[in-house]
């Protein structure tokens, strides 16, 4: 083995640890982040209030947003499980009996969150990031203000407060997407698409997408703060720390959604 072979091993071998001991270095600045999120609010009647604005804007203004995306996603499931399912030895009631598991398993929780960790961590990193540039939260600061627990805990605790909201609105409306399908085409009839919703339902299904739904939305939360609270730089970095953050909380998302089926399934 050459000279030339063993630098490109050996330069990779350090490429590799120095990677390992920044992501090391990040989980234990994201844990001292952590302790100062979470500690308790100097005055209760102002985190109420801002408790209160954040569920309208992460929560409330994201309900538009998950009713389009569920209407569609309910009817493309529908579509295409009756398109796969031609077998006569499938009944055609196993339509709707798939979809319905499809969305309650899955695309309620993990892909829905999926989705809302590019438009509410975005949001979150970008607003707090801002902040930072803006020498804003150096002021709170000086004036003695804990400002990772004043601006971060009412964002973490409206967006999984209303989560469970987002994910129950996504469950119905997917459902209805498929509903729709029936109704208007006739790739399966009404009456086996409802049978199907209706069969062997499983009702701890529903309390596995909200559980694994409140853990999503905290890192969601949670991570998006951090990458925007820690910005330094200006408006180019603002751009690539919610880039990032949104990138960290899907790597997560995933990761959990992996961890939490293996827990919660067995």
């Amino acid at each position: 083995m050459n000279d030339n072979v063993l630098f490109v091993i050996n330069a990779a071998k350090f490429e590799q640890k120095m990677i390992f001991i920044d992501s090391l270095a990040t989980f234990g600045k994201y844990c001292l982040f952590t302790k100062r999120v979470f500690s308790i609010p100097d005055r209760w009647a102002v985190f109420g209030k801002r408790t209160v604005g954040e569920v309208s804007k992460l929560g409330i203004d994201s309900i538009p947003l998950v009713l389009v995306i569920s209407v569609f996603i309910g009817a493309v499931i529908a579509i295409q499980m009756q398109l796969n399912t031609t077998s006569p030895l499938i009944p055609a009631y196993s339509v709707g009996l798939a979809t319905r598991d499809i969305v309650l398993l899955e695309f309620s929780n993990s892909i829905l969150c999926l989705i809302l960790a590019g438009k509410v961590g975005s949001n979150i990193a970008s607003e707090i990031g801002t902040m930072r540039v803006t020498e804003q939260i150096d002021a709170l600061e000086i004036m003695g203000v804990n400002s990772a627990n004043y601006l971060v805990l009412p964002k973490i605790v409206a967006f999984v407060l209303f989560m469970p909201i987002l994910v129950i609105l996504c469950m119905g409306t997917s459902i209805v997407g498929g509903y729709l399908v029936a109704v208007f085409t006739d790739i399966i009839t009404v009456s086996k698409y409802v049978y199907g919703l209706q069969a062997m339902f499983i009702e701890w299904y529903v309390w596995y997408g909200l559980i694994k739904s409140l853990f999503f939305a905290y890192i969601i939360a949670s991570v998006a703060s951090f990458y925007g609270y820690y910005v330094k730089g200006g408006a180019l970095d603002v751009g690539k720390a919610s880039t990032d953050g949104v990138v960290s909380s899907s790597i997560l998302i995933l990761l959990f959604d992996v961890i939490l089926t293996k827990l919660l399934l067995q």
